[in-house]
C-alpha cells in the first residue's frame, strides 16, 4: 500500500511517499481500505514536532493521521462485516497511522458511516465532532436555554460545536473575523462577535459556558465573559495553575480537555449526521499526493471548516 511517513518533525518537505506492506489486523480489529482523510491543527503540529509528535516520535514507520472514513476489507469483530462503511478518529492520542490506504481501526472506535453524507463529509466529521460532543456533552452538560460562546466559531472544532449547541438548545454566539460572520450565522448561531477590536472587559458576563479553541490570551477573554458558576474549557492549552486560580478567583470551572477516540461517542455522531442535526463543512479536498499543500494550507489558520484527502 501507498502510506506517507514521517521521516523527522520539520517542514512538509519531511512527508515523503513510501510503499508498505498493508498492516495486519488483531482480535477486535477491522482493516479499512481509506476513502478520505481528514486533517487538523494537530497533524500540522505534530509533524512539526510538537502536538502528538513527543507520543509517537520512537514509532518505526511513523505515519500521521487519526481521521478516516472508508470500507471494511478484512473483519476481528462482530460489529462490523466487510463492505460496511465506517468512519472513526483511530487511536487519539496515539498512533493513528490515517496517512495510508489501508488502516487497521480497534472496532470500538468507529461508527457506520451515514448513507446521506459523503467519504469526505464523514472523515470530517470525527476529531472535530468529537471533540465538541465530549466538550458540550460529556463535560459542560450543555442545557436548554443556557447562553454558550464558541470562539472560532467557523473553524473545525468550532463549527461543528455551534451546530451541536443549537441542537441542545443553547443560545449560542460565535466569535470570527467579520467575513465569516454570515458562514456561522448560518449554522444556526444566535449572534456573532467580531474578535478584532472587541472588548471583553466590557462586555458583561452572560455565558453559562465557553468553548476556547484558540488558547492564549483568549483563555483571559473567555474568563471576561463567563458567569460566576459557569464554566470555560480550552482545547489547545493545557491551563497552568495561574489560569486555573484566575478562573477559581471568577467563580469560574476553568479546564483542558484531550479527545480521546470513542465508538459509542461516534455513534451519536452518526446519529446527529444522519439526521441533519450537524453537517461537516468542507472546504477543500485534495489528492493524496497533495498531503504536503494540504498541511500548508492547514498551517495558515484560516480554514473554514475542514480540510480533506479523497483517495
Amino acid at each position: 500500500m501507498k502510506a506517507i511517513v514521517l521521516k523527522e518533525a520539520g517542514g512538509v518537505e519531511n512527508l515523503e511517499y513510501a510503499e508498505l506492506a498493508k498492516p495486519e489486523i488483531g482480535g477486535g480489529e477491522v482493516l479499512i481500505k481509506v476513502k478520505a482523510i481528514s486533517i487538523n491543527p494537530v497533524d500540522v503540529k505534530s509533524r512539526a514536532g510538537k502536538g502528538m509528535y513527543g507520543r509517537i516520535k520512537t514509532e518505526n514507520p511513523l505515519i500521521l493521521g487519526w481521521d478516516i472514513s472508508g470500507i471494511v476489507e478484512e473483519t476481528q469483530s462482530p460489529d462490523f462485516k466487510v463492505g460496511d462503511e465506517v468512519f472513526g478518529m483511530v487511536n487519539f492520542p496515539g498512533h493513528g497511522k490515517a496517512y495510508a490506504e489501508y488502516v487497521a481501526a480497534p472496532a470500538d472506535q468507529l461508527a457506520l458511516k451515514p448513507k446521506n453524507i459523503s467519504f469526505e463529509e464523514a472523515a470530517a466529521a470525527t476529531l472535530v465532532a468529537l471533540t465538541a460532543y465530549q466538550a458540550l456533552v460529556h463535560h459542560a452538560h450543555i442545557q436548554r436555554g443556557q447562553n454558550v460562546l464558541v470562539h472560532a466559531a467557523s473553524g473545525g472544532v468550532g463549527h461543528i460545536a455551534v451546530q451541536l449547541a443549537k441542537h441542545l438548545g443553547a443560545n449560542v454566539t460565535g466569535t470570527s473575523s467579520a467575513k465569516n460572520k454570515d458562514f456561522i450565522l448560518g449554522l444556526g448561531a444566535d449572534s456573532h462577535i467580531d474578535y478584532h477590536g472587541f472588548d471583553w472587559k466590557s462586555a458583561g458576563r452572560t455565558f453559562d459556558f465557553v468553548l476556547d479553541t484558540i488558547g492564549g490570551d483568549n483563555i483571559d477573554h473567555s474568563l471576561e465573559v463567563t458567569k460566576e458558576g459557569g464554566s470555560m474549557i480550552s482545547i489547545p492549552t493545557g491551563l497552568n495553575e495561574e489560569v486555573t486560580s484566575k478562573a477559581e478567583s471568577k467563580g469560574v470551572k476553568g479546564y483542558f480537555i484531550l479527545v480521546q477516540s470513542s465508538g459509542e461517542d461516534m455513534k451519536q455522531i452518526a446519529s446527529l449526521l444522519e439526521s441533519g442535526a450537524i453537517k461537516a463543512h468542507v472546504s477543500k479536498i485534495f489528492p493524496f499526493d497533495k498531503m504536503r499543500e494540504a498541511h500548508l494550507e492547514q498551517e495558515t489558520g484560516r480554514t473554514v471548516g475542514k480540510i480533506v484527502i479523497s483517495l
